[in-house]
């Protein structure tokens, strides 16, 4: 990478870094792209250069940071070796999980958007490189001992149903703490699956 290159992407960084920050303290409807700006040090117009307003830095930093949870606990799951596609998918939701039971700011601003972060990605920002969450996925499945119909309905409930319910059970208690929901969430997760399998 070049020095110009370099210099853009300590800009675009910034910026992400920045609108992160005022995103998670004062809400995205309080802050300003002034604001953005302001404490990231550029020029407005370097904010135009990557982003078309302050909803289209959000989409990114929502797809940036949920490849970062499902990034994380994917090496984190080859690390320990887990193996069958049941399995996997389950220590991953519980490992991004716990994460968020950890980053409250971080699930406030992800909110319910994991499944925009992990399989639909490339439709908000535009570009392809963040396919690779969605890739992994469908490799986790071609991987496994069983062959299965449907495979994007499967990984969109699952990962919508681990989402919303993760949510409101983290934040609200509702239905129950999130400890005393994963086993439920789990068991269903495990039927979502069994349900697409290829007899």
């Amino acid at each position: 990478m070049g020095k110009i290159d370099e210099n853009k992407k300590q800009k675009r960084d910034a910026l992400l870094n920045t609108a992160y920050d005022l995103f998670t303290t004062k809400g995205i409807q309080s802050t300003a792209i002034s604001d953005i700006v302001k404490r990231a040090g550029v020029a407005k117009g370097t904010f135009y250069l990557y982003f078309k307003d302050k909803y289209d830095i959000r989409n990114n930093l929502v797809a940036h940071k949920t490849r970062e949870l499902f990034d994380n606990a994917g090496k984190e799951m080859l690390s320990r070796r887990i193996a069958g596609l049941e399995n996997q998918l389950i220590f991953i939701i519980d490992h991004i999980i716990n994460v968020l039971v950890k980053d409250l700011p971080l699930l406030n601003f992800i909110s319910k958007n994991l499944v925009m972060g992990a399989l639909r990605s490339t439709l908000i920002t535009g570009k392809d490189s963040d396919d690779e969450i969605y890739e992994r996925f469908l490799q986790i499945v071609a991987a496994d001992e069983y062959e299965y119909a449907d495979v994007d309905v499967m990984l969109f409930t699952i990962v919508e149903l681990a989402g919303s319910a993760g949510y409101n059970s983290i934040l609200y208690k509702e239905p129950v703490p999130i400890d005393e929901y994963k086993p439920f969430l789990y068991r269903t997760v495990r039927l979502i699956i069994e349900s697409h399998r290829v007899k």
